[in-house]
């Protein structure tokens, strides 16, 4: 059954939101963005979980670092322990070491990372697992350095599609027990160590993935997720879960959705 308690996390409003560059496919530097709409969709974001009863930290953002609003890439914080993030791409690098003072600052035993990891992007905490991305952002190396770092034990995933560069587009952990995921974008090795792991997970097509329906906030009951994945709406519903649609539409052309903008904050002595 769904466990629900609150949750605390970390945005960064999208201030200085823009697309100049290209990271990766959902990128297209000549597509302008709206600013006014960003900041919208990331507000409504950011007060729904206020509604949920969540507790929400901002971090502020730093000029020049566009992508910074995508706060799950920024750390992996797990029981007051935050793991920073050393970012593949130069354009990003600048925001490792913001987010690794945040946390300093607010009293959190930080852990430098040396090998490049991009935080929750590639590793989800999932029960008594972390699940780990690589393929395209973090190193499979950085995985044995998070065991290290957190003491848990770290599953190494392997990303086979280029629009799901980070592991938190192509899986969502629901709960401990439950995680939701799009079997194309793994490797055939990494698909049926999901399936071993996780035999009952919500097994999710390519339509609700291609609008980065996977990128999704859980809270044990409710699942914030994009509106266009309608057919993951419902497989939710069927499990006891409540999705609640947001759009981030304008975020999305950045490669980001709901979870991409929420870095989770595991603090010391709270259950995860």
């Amino acid at each position: 059954m769904p466990r629900v308690r609150s949750r605390r996390y970390l945005m960064c409003p999208p201030t200085h939101y823009t697309v100049s560059y290209e990271i990766n496919p959902w990128m297209h530097a000549g597509v302008p963005t709206d600013p006014a709409t960003a900041l919208a969709q990331w507000e409504r974001l950011r007060d729904l979980y206020l509604e949920l009863g969540h507790r929400v930290d901002v971090i502020e953002p730093l000029p020049g670092c566009p992508d910074m609003v995508y706060a799950a890439n920024g750390a992996t914080v797990i029981d007051g322990v935050c793991y920073t993030a050393r970012f593949h791409y130069a354009e990003r690098a600048a925001e490792g070491p913001a987010y690794e003072k945040w946390f300093a600052d607010a009293g959190f035993r930080t852990v430098r990372a040396q090998l490049t990891n991009e935080g929750e992007g590639d590793l989800l905490l999932a029960g008594r697992y972390i699940l780990a991305g690589t393929g395209f952002r973090t190193d499979r190396a950085a995985h044995a350095e998070a065991q290290e770092v957190f003491g848990l034990p770290v599953i190494s995933l392997q990303l086979v599609d280029p629009r799901f560069y980070h592991l938190d587009t192509a899986l969502t952990v629901l709960d401990d027990d439950l995680v939701a995921y799009h079997p194309p974008a793994f490797s055939p090795g990494s698909r049926a160590v999901l399936h071993r792991l996780f035999p009952d997970a919500i097994i999710v097509g390519d339509d609700d993935a291609a609008h980065l329906g996977l990128n999704a906030v859980s809270d044990g009951e409710h699942v914030v997720h994009a509106p266009g994945a309608s057919t993951f709406a419902e497989q939710l519903r069927e499990r006891g879960l409540t999705p609640i649609a947001v759009d981030t539409s304008e975020l999305l052309k950045g490669g980001g959705g709901a979870k991409c903008c929420t870095l989770e904050i595991r603090e010391a002595g709270v259950p995860a």
